[in-house]
C-alpha cells in the first residue's frame, strides 16, 4: 500500500499512519493526550513518542487532565527516573501546566477545531516539498493556546497536532489514505 513519505517500515508507525493520523478526532480526552504527546515530541522523532505512548498513558494517569493538574513536584521527579518516557523536566512540568490550562477552557474541543472552521481542511499535497511545517492557522492556534496558559505549543507543534488529529488532512495524493480521508 502506498503511504505518505514520512511513514517508514516500522509496524508501529505503519499502524499509526493507517489508522490514526489524519482521522478527524473530536474526543476531548484523546485530543488532550495528543496535544501533550506532540509537545513531548519537540526536538525528537514521532516514532520515539509512539514507542513510549503506552508508558506515558500509565505514568500520566491515562492523560486525565484533572489528575494531571494535581500532579505534585514529587510525582514529576519520580517520572524523571522512568526510562519508559522522555525524561525532560520542562516537558513533564508542561503536562501539568497544560492540564490546568485545558481545564480552564470552557470547551477545549470547540476552541481547537475553531482554527479550521470546525471542519477538516483537506489539502492536496503531492509530496514532501509541498507539506508546510507551519500555517497561519497553526500560528493562530499557538498564540491562543499560549495566551490560555499552555506551554510546548509552538506553531510547528500545533501544525503537527492539527495533522495528527485530522483538523487538516495532509496525506499526500500518492498515499492510499488520501482518497479515503479527502
Amino acid at each position: 500500500m502506498p503511504r505518505c513519505f514520512w511513514c517508514n517500515d516500522d509496524p508501529l508507525y505503519i499502524a499509526y499512519h493507517d489508522t490514526e493520523w489524519g482521522v478527524p478526532l473530536r474526543d476531548a480526552q484523546k485530543l488532550f493526550e495528543l496535544l501533550l504527546l506532540e509537545g513531548a515530541q519537540a526536538g525528537l522523532s514521532w516514532i520515539t513518542v509512539l514507542r513510549k505512548r503506552e508508558r506515558y498513558r500509565e505514568v500520566l494517569f491515562g492523560f486525565d487532565p484533572e489528575r494531571l493538574a494535581r500532579m505534585s513536584d514529587e510525582e514529576i521527579e519520580e517520572r524523571m527516573q522512568d526510562p519508559g518516557i522522555i525524561r525532560n523536566l520542562a516537558k513533564l512540568k508542561a503536562a501539568r501546566q497544560n492540564a490546568l490550562a485545558w481545564l480552564a477552557l470552557p470547551d477545549p474541543v470547540e476552541l481547537l477545531w475553531s482554527f479550521v472552521g470546525d471542519q477538516p481542511k483537506v489539502n492536496h499535497f503531492s509530496g514532501r516539498g509541498d507539506v508546510p511545517a507551519v500555517t497561519p492557522e497553526a500560528e493562530a492556534m499557538s498564540k491562543a493556546l499560549k495566551k490560555a496558559g499552555f506551554t510546548f505549543v509552538g506553531p510547528t507543534i500545533c501544525y503537527a497536532f492539527m495533522q495528527a488529529s485530522g483538523m487538516v488532512m495532509d496525506h499526500t495524493t500518492d498515499c492510499d489514505r488520501y482518497a479515503e480521508l479527502s
